[in-house]
């Protein structure tokens, strides 16, 4: 090193006043990434830089919005103490105060209206500790059945899917680590390239060793672009998609006789539907050649493994759940599951996504994945939580179908924790009004959010580097996300706040916990048996391993990698094939809304953007939202590239600015949801709900489109 280099050096070091190092993991998406970020005092100013930890998921990987997640929580918008709405504007007051207007509107509201008129709507970025601690609160400290959660949007339609076939949901059946080892991997519905960068690796090595990459989506994009083979195919045929494939895989018999003979139930019904379905007929709805769906289930049905991965593409869809079905009867007929090298992968979307959805946030669902219908599982939940069964609330309905009880005047009151309904649902300008009709609205958040701005009174989270706690990650790894920075202001944790409102009504001694790891201990009992088990896992257990897969029954348990090598977890220890694709109501186009609509993310942001719209460096990517549409289709609407356009269906309408892409279907638009006021893609989405999971169409809508005249 010379002595120039050396003084540098030197000066620089002088220069670094201090330095703070925050061990952590993503705020994001669902792989979780570890990280640390270093805070240095440079010269009286603060200067943050991010680095990847190593771990088993993603090998020390970060994209973009890790790298930049520290600049929404240092944001100076943060709302760091209570605000209660007086004569139309925020104005601070104290906890106890607030805890007192809470008091006060709850006791009113149930006396007036019933313990079912309150409710609460969680989210799925929540630590384990906190939505274990939010379902355990609306149940116990409120007496309500009326819980959901924002995971009701995104992994509903997997989960319910899961849930039928194998009688279980975690959303990967394998590890992470055997995807580089697989012959043939189908990716549907899923744009990972820019929804959950870090696990392409793994994709990319498995095409480094030969895998064939089959890629299903009626886009073009930096996922497709590894794709051997890629299906273009129309919006909303994908269960059409599933149907045609296994037929060819069956009538060629490509399939595990022994396998479906010892492990499967429903097979049969299966053929006996897919030998009435016309393959040419299938090739029409779906707009692919019969060539490149006769190559897809070939490639598939002769390789020696295969992995078959959904995401929202599919699943956030009114046939969502059958449709996910649907891929999963091409494993289960081809035995490709249970086995190295095969399996299902659900690409989980939100940071805990997984977790959130097994522990008691789902209106039908108490800790472990049990259900609350159910009186033994009932009963071993009541103990936990010292009440008497009887006591305990039955179902309530789903995230979209509370706003519907507030329109018809059954729910006057909501807590919302760590969510932005307003934005996020469908039928959003519905949404917003059924907002406005409460006595009563309660958020927890960071920012003044677009469900903020209509809250009676806000009261202000921490955030990811101040908030400890587990997350379950995409492939079921149970990860400790450590957090060492102080809180700001008079910020509190979600869970406090939870035992504070608790506290305030009387119901306190069930609340009592000093620590999210108090916490912890208290869901490891309550998950103890059911599916969802996560009894051996501790957090020194976490820190040990760096994780640990549930299910993990007990203390010298290492985690289960691999599900379903034996038995699935129905009671006859089979799994369930089902007929798919009789009954769907498809989305139509018409002279008055010819044009498919669908939506999802681009990678510099996630959700409805409230977070990462708060970071500089993410806002610069992608300022506002636009509309990605074929050249020849922006012709034929006179629509030019780059300007603005007005997007209408049948319950709303919007303006963005227009894309042109040839990387996209003449007859569909693609606008990112990261968005509100009037770039909300989600004012123009039907409420029509899944039959099964609940789940919003999100992923097809008939529009039209037209220039904004100036």
């Amino acid at each position: 090193m010379t002595e120039l280099m050396l003084k540098y050096f030197r000066t620089k070091q002088q220069k670094i006043q201090s330095e703070k190092v925050y061990d952590t993991q993503c705020p994001f998406c669902s792989m979780q990434c570890k990280m640390q970020l270093i805070e240095q005092t440079v010269v009286s100013r603060k200067v943050y830089k991010t680095v990847g930890k190593d771990n088993p998921t993603t090998g020390g990987r970060l994209c973009v919005k890790g790298m930049s997640a520290h600049q929404h929580t240092l944001n100076n918008e943060r709302v760091n103490q209570p605000l209660l709405k007086v004569n139309g504007n925020f104005v601070a007051i104290t906890w106890k105060e607030a805890l007192d207007v809470i008091k006060k509107e709850f006791t009113t509201i149930q006396k007036q209206n019933g313990s079912d008129a309150l409710s609460v709507y969680g989210s799925a970025s929540l630590t384990n500790e906190e939505a274990y601690l939010l379902g355990k609160f609306a149940r116990v400290a409120l007496k309500t059945k009326h819980i959901d959660y924002n995971g009701r949007l995104c992994m509903a339609s997997a989960a319910t899917g899961a849930n039928l076939t194998f009688g279980l949901d975690r959303g990967f059946t394998n590890t992470l680590q055997e995807i580089p080892y697989t012959r043939c991997i189908i990716l549907v519905g899923t744009n990972i390239a820019e929804c959950q960068p870090t696990i392409m690796p793994y994709f990319e090595q498995a095409k480094e060793n030969g895998a064939y990459i089959i890629v299903i989506d009626p886009r073009e994009t930096k996922t497709t672009d590894i794709a051997d083979l890629h299906l273009k195919n129309k919006p909303g045929t994908d269960a059409t998609l599933a149907n045609a494939l296994l037929k060819v895989i069956v009538d060629e018999e490509l399939i595990d006789k022994k396998f479906l003979r010892k492990r499967v139930n429903g097979f049969a019904e299966v053929v006996h539907h897919l030998k009435n379905l016309d393959l040419d007929e299938c090739v029409k709805v779906t707009g692919l050649a019969k060539e490149q769906l006769c190559q897809a289930a070939r490639t598939f049905g002769q390789e020696d493994s295969g992995m078959i991965f959904t995401a929202r593409g599919i699943e956030q869809q009114t046939n969502g759940t059958e449709t996910v079905r649907g891929f999963i009867n091409i494993l289960l007929a081809t035995g490709r599951i249970g086995k190295p090298n095969s399996g299902y992968g659900a690409i989980t979307g939100q940071g805990n996504g997984q977790g959130a959805r097994e522990h008691g946030q789902k209106a039908d669902q108490l800790p472990g994945y049990r259900s609350i219908e159910k009186k033994e599982d009932r009963s071993y939940i009541a103990q936990v939580w010292g009440v008497e069964e009887k006591q305990l609330p039955g179902s309530g309905v789903s995230a979209y179908q509370m706003f519907e009880k507030i329109d018809e005047g059954n729910i006057t009151g909501m807590l919302v924790m760590g969510s932005n309904p307003a934005l996020s649902s469908p039928n959003a300008n519905f949404v917003k009004r059924s907002l406005e009709r409460l006595k009563f609205l309660v958020t927890v958040d960071m920012f003044i959010s677009e469900t903020a701005q209509l809250a009676d009174l806000i009261l202000p989270a921490s955030s990811y580097l101040e908030d400890q706690g587990t997350m379950t990650n995409v492939e079921g790894r149970v990860t400790l996300r450590e957090a060492s920075r102080s809180l700001p202001g008079e910020v509190k944790h979600d869970w406090q706040i939870i035992c504070d409102i608790a506290e305030v009504l009387g119901k306190g001694d069930k609340f009592s916990f000093h620590s999210a790891e108090e916490i912890f201990e208290e869901l490891r009992v309550a998950s103890r048996g059911g599916r969802a088990d996560y009894y051996g896992i501790t957090y020194d257990r976490i820190r040990k391993h760096n994780g640990l897969l549930w299910p993990c029954p007990d203390m010298d348990h290492q985690g289960t990698k691999r599900l379903f090598e034996d038995d699935f977890a129905h009671e006859d220890g089979k799994a369930n094939m089902s007929v798919i694709g009789r009954s769907h109501k498809k989305v139509n186009l018409s002279e008055e809304y010819p044009l498919f609509l669908t939506t999802g993310r681009v990678m510099s942001h996630y959700l409805t953007g409230e977070q990462t719209r708060k970071s500089p460096s993410l806002t610069a990517r992608n300022f506002e939202s636009y509309m990605e549409i074929h050249p020849d289709t922006g012709e034929k609407y006179q629509l030019e590239d780059r300007t603005l356009a007005q997007i209408e269906s049948r319950y709303g309408r919007i303006v963005v600015r227009s894309k042109w892409s040839k990387r996209i279907r003449k007859d569909t638009v693609f606008v990112p949801f990261h968005w509100g006021g009037e770039q909300n893609v989600n004012r123009l989405i039907a409420d029509e709900l899944d039959p099964l999971s609940h789940m919003p169409g999100f992923k097809v809508t008939a529009v039209n489109t037209r220039p904004v005249q100036s």
